[in-house]
């Protein structure tokens, strides 16, 4: 698993995954499965996307800055 954090790719119009490398993911499908760092703890989830993205069973505002593993 690579860890990152995630981010609004304005080129894309999608989210996407900072890796701690420096790269990026390319870009977030719905249904990506991964894990999410919430308060000290990894939580399974997965991305979707109705009228915005958000993770399923990931109650948060914005989602740009979770740390991810993937």
């Amino acid at each position: 698993m690579q860890q990152g954090v995630l981010f609004f790719n304005g080129q894309s119009d999608r989210m996407d995954i900072l890796f701690e490398n420096g790269g990026p993911y390319g870009g977030l499908h719905c249904g990506t499965a991964m894990e999410v760092l919430v308060n000290g703890e990894w939580i399974p989830t997965r991305i979707e996307c109705a009228d915005d993205w958000y993770l399923v069973g990931i109650l948060r505002e914005s989602l740009s800055g979770l740390q991810v593993k993937i």
